[in-house]
């Protein structure tokens, strides 16, 4: 099969299953004065402070040690106080102390002063900064030191996909979940009685099954590690397959009628049926299922495990949203928010306990729930039926697919929700969604008997100011 970009899909004919559709210190000397009686040469100290020149550097100022007639007495010299005042006080260059030159050679007004005078800045170790211009313009000259970031360009997302796959009895079928990617990068795909792997490193098409005609494929869910594929049938049975030698494992049976949903948690893999239940099934267990879900009033078509293995969660047809946990057989938290039926579902990646639902054709609405508080957070309406919802693992993004009317995919940022792209080209309901296990691939299919592949995330190497992961936090903003 060739993995080679298409030029337009739209143009090749699609004869064959998956055939390719193209900071400074200083010292201070100790006080001490002369006794008035020279015989006694007594020592007196006094409560107040008054420097001592002896042992100064008057090199650094460019000036003459004190004169023996002063008897080195402070007061005695008028230039060391114009020094003192001047460092105070006054405001002069500044003097660098990184050249060992004397300051007479720094400043511009060394012509007509034997040194410059410092300013107050004399202990800054770089050139002083200049003043900030009032203009509001902005700045005229830009800052010593200052290197000023350039703003990020936004991330460019292809709005073509890069590989077309045909798909042929793909159904158009909202309640189904016939598309998954597994974590050895191979794609399983329910068409009609059948389910095909489909190899994304060396594009390798296979058979895996076919059910005859008197069953049909109606959901296919890859384990989290391995190669067991579980594909839940129109009959209501769930078989397992070693996808890699093609040998079905086990039937399991429980619900009378079909199974449309699947997910799995460790060795634990919970199925939905038609029937209102879920099933909890341990595949290490001789019995067919360990226990029975009853909440639902209709349907169950969604169904999706935390990350962390410990909650469950599941929509159905009768507008509901619950949440499970591994020992409960009634849901701990229930949510009728939406007006249509619940098929897409997904936990971020990246914030424990942050839910995401989406509501079908009169709802239009994706939602996001805080399983930790019980709390509804936002609400964004769609304008479309929202078929599929699937978080990046690798920036705070996800990612919806729709159906009436618009049959689009949108690139959302999270918490903002904002849109980053819309990328169009089903031109039926985008019902299946799934995610390449580098995080960066997402693949699509529709009724109109095509796979569709685009790169919309970016790699986990990838860093964006306004999709940071852990820098926000739950929003609280109802988004309308």
């Amino acid at each position: 099969m060739d993995s080679s970009k298409p030029n337009s899909p739209s143009e090749v004919p699609r004869p064959n299953i998956f055939s390719q559709t193209p900071t400074a210190s200083f010292s201070t000397p100790s006080s001490s004065s002369s006794s008035s009686s020279s015989s006694s040469h007594k020592v007196i100290y006094s409560d107040r402070f008054i420097p001592s020149r002896i042992g100064s550097n008057f090199s650094l100022f460019d000036l003459p040690p004190p004169s023996p007639s002063s008897g080195g007495k402070e007061e005695g010299s008028s230039t060391y106080c114009a020094l003192l005042r001047s460092v105070l006080f006054g405001s002069g260059h500044v003097l660098s102390p990184s050249t060992p030159e004397k300051y007479a050679s720094i400043g511009p007004s060394s012509s007509s002063s034997p040194f410059s005078t410092p300013s107050r800045n004399i202990f800054r170790f770089k050139a002083e900064v200049p003043r900030f211009s009032s203009s509001p313009v902005g700045f005229e000259d830009p800052l010593p030191g200052i290197v000023h970031s350039q703003p990020k360009t936004p991330r460019k997302i292809s709005r073509s996909p890069y590989k077309v796959l045909d798909a042929p009895a793909l159904q158009d079928d909202f309640y189904l979940n016939l598309v998954d990617w597994s974590s050895h990068n191979v794609l399983a795909v329910g068409l009609g009685n059948c389910v095909y792997l489909w190899n994304a490193c060396s594009s390798k098409v296979t058979k895996l099954c076919d059910l005859g005609v008197d069953d049909s494929v109606c959901s296919v869910g890859w384990a989290q590690r391995g190669t067991h594929l579980a594909v839940g049938t129109n009959l209501g049975k769930v078989q397992i397959w070693d996808a890699s030698r093609c040998r079905r494992i086990r039937t399991m049976e429980g619900h009378r009628l079909r199974v449309g949903s699947l997910a799995w948690s460790s060795s634990m893999l919970s199925s939905g049926s038609r029937d209102k239940s879920i099933l909890q099934r341990d595949i290490r267990a001789q019995e067919d299922f360990v226990s029975k879900l009853t909440g639902h009033k209709s349907e169950v078509c969604g169904l999706k495990w935390s990350y962390d293995n410990r909650e469950l969660a599941s929509g159905g047809n009768d507008n509901r949203l619950f949440v499970w946990n591994k020992h409960s057989t009634q849901p701990v938290l229930k949510y009728s928010e939406h007006t249509a039926a619940v098929k897409a579902i997904a936990w971020s990646p990246h914030l424990h306990g942050l839910l995401a639902s989406g509501g079908g054709t009169a709802d239009r609405c994706i939602r996001f729930w805080n399983t930790t508080t019980n709390t509804h957070l936002s609400c964004m309406d769609t304008g479309s039926q929202v078929c599929n919802l699937v978080w990046s693992k690798n920036v705070n993004e996800l990612v919806s697919t729709h159906g009436y009317s618009q049959n689009q995919i949108i690139v959302w940022r999270y918490p903002t929700m904002s849109k980053l792209a819309t990328l169009t080209g089903h031109t039926f309901r985008v019902l299946y969604l799934a995610i390449s296990p580098d995080g960066q691939t997402i693949v699509t299919g529709a009724g109109d008997e095509t796979l569709r592949f685009w790169n919309v995330f970016p790699s986990p190497k990838f860093k964006s100011s306004d999709s940071d992961i852990g820098s926000s936090s739950f929003g609280r903003t109802q988004i309308r």
